[in-house]
């Protein structure tokens, strides 16, 4: 099993720092302002879960000292019930039918994580068990979710808020869009040598997870081969089979990660031309606010930094 190694923090906590620095020179005059919230968007697989858990060990001890919190989108995945229901709910649509695609995340639990985390009230993280059911995943139960800022406990209040998840900052195209870029790989499908997975899923399939993405936008590291992520899926797959005695088959993970697939192929380009930019967007920044505040790092297979771009 390849090991994943840690070389993105390097890039990653100086460009944070900066960013404290400037939003804590914006709220000068505020003793106690809200959190720092940071989104991290990766590939499964990508290893953002090593980066998270350093950038919060770094800020949290000295010489930072800054109470940090991870929260991932993976935490407010459906329920197992949920998830059955939802997909009994929509049997013909194959995104549709395990967790992963917008629509199979609590975004109104994940709102009111934010806004409590947002206030500095204790909030409890919720988390997810990616091995129960034999891989198809269950939330934890409620009472074993960390808990964050019990002042009365002794505990400071958080003041970096780190959220990752593989779609984060997906924005919803128009539906022109969606249409234009499912006609187009068809037409590449039919022309063979094509190696996605957006051509063989219905549109209205594609336009469902599409309009689902919208209430996302209530939550608001990259991968130079977006293939790289059956690899990693696989990995991350005998790990849990490793450690816990349960997950998912090889055959299982492929038909897993084809339900993110499409995802990948439609919304991406917009995360890479820059989440924060205005153009293509509504109500994103203006077309000077949005420079500089979001960090891109391009990885090889072997997950190694190979660019590192401010968008």
């Amino acid at each position: 099993m390849a090991q994943i190694i840690d070389d993105k923090s390097q890039y990653c906590i100086p460009f944070l720092l900066e960013r404290l620095e400037l939003y804590h020179d914006q709220h000068a005059n505020n003793p106690d302002p809200p959190p720092f919230f940071v989104g991290l968007n990766g590939v499964q697989g990508a290893g953002k879960t090593v980066l998270v858990t350093t950038l919060r060990s770094t800020l949290s001890a000295p010489p930072y000292n800054l109470p940090t919190v991870t929260f991932s989108l993976d935490d407010i995945y459906l329920t197992h019930d949920e998830q059955l229901r939802l997909a009994a709910s929509y049997p013909g649509n194959p995104l549709l039918q395990h967790r992963g695609q917008p629509s199979t995340h609590d975004v109104p639990l994940g709102k009111r994580v934010f806004d409590s985390l947002k206030k500095g009230l204790p909030t409890k993280i919720p988390a997810y068990d990616k091995a129960a059911f034999n891989g198809q995943g269950d939330r934890v139960p409620e009472d074993q979710w960390e808990l964050v800022n019990d002042v009365a406990q002794g505990q400071e209040r958080v003041k970096v808020v780190i959220f990752e998840g593989w779609c984060v900052g997906f924005r919803a195209l128009p539906e022109e869009d969606v249409r234009a870029a499912w006609e187009d790989a068809v037409e590449k499908k039919n022309k063979g040598g094509y190696d996605g997975q957006l051509a063989n899923i219905k549109l209205e399939d594609v336009l469902t997870v599409n309009e689902a993405l919208k209430q996302y936008d209530a939550l608001t590291e990259d991968a130079s081969n977006i293939h790289n992520v059956y690899d990693w899926r696989q990995e991350q797959e005998r790990t849990l089979l490793a450690t816990k005695g349960t997950g998912m088959t090889p055959d299982q993970v492929i038909q897993f990660v084809n339900g993110y697939y499409p995802a990948y192929e439609l919304f991406t380009s917009r995360v890479r031309r820059g989440i924060f930019n205005p153009s293509g967007s509504v109500g994103l920044g203006s077309p000077v606010s949005h420079r500089g505040r979001q960090l891109q790092l391009t990885i090889d297979e072997r997950r190694r930094v190979q660019d590192v771009t401010r968008i």
